[in-house]
């Protein structure tokens, strides 16, 4: 079985495109798949499949959504080795940042003419950002909140983003890697 993490874009968040979590993991193993765990309300799963292509099982969970609570959210889902991967490759090591402070953008695909100009342009002096394929570092210690670059990085980038804190994407592996050491009976 593969072991993969669904990260929804934009449910849940101020009162809109609501959808339970007890809900969501219902509606993803009504599609047959193994061990759905959820983590926080922003949409966060981890399963099993037996699925080989992430890009089909992302369209058939917003298909399944779409139809089950009549949202159209965006879904990427990323192999165990792909969130890996994306974690090995944080280019803000230094210091150790605050969980909170560093944030990855997971991409829907790498962006073939990202406005680095305009990402440069609007940062703050605190910000540090990092565009690798299909992630965008930012180092925000203000906050994501005060972000103009976060506000603005799907715009300049050309490409559909969701973005995580490092305290989510590490708890997000550890369930992944949890999940891919037990067996799906």
């Amino acid at each position: 079985m593969n072991t993969y993490i669904v990260l929804f874009r934009g449910i849940n968040v101020g009162g809109a495109n609501i959808l339970p979590m007890k809900e969501l993991a219902s509606v993803l193993d009504r599609m047959g798949f193994g061990n759905v765990q959820t983590y926080i309300q922003s949409g966060n799963v981890v399963f099993q499949s037996a699925a080989t292509d992430p890009k089909q099982l992302s369209q058939a969970i917003r298909t399944a959504v779409g139809e089950s609570h009549g949202l159209a959210a965006e879904v990427l889902v990323l192999s165990i080795d792909e969130l890996h991967d994306a974690m090995a490759s944080n280019p803000f090591t230094d210091g150790d940042p605050d969980p909170k402070t560093l944030h990855l953008f997971f991409l829907a695909s790498a962006p073939t003419d990202p406005d680095v100009v305009r990402l440069d342009a609007i940062r703050s002096t605190s910000e540090r950002y990092q565009l690798a394929g299909s992630v965008l570092y930012l180092h925000a210690p203000e906050g994501i909140g005060r972000s103009k670059l976060a506000a603005n990085v799907e715009r300049a980038i050309g490409v559909t983003a969701t973005a995580r804190n490092w305290r989510t994407v590490t708890k997000l592996m550890s369930m992944a890697e949890d999940l891919a050491a037990t067996r799906v009976p």
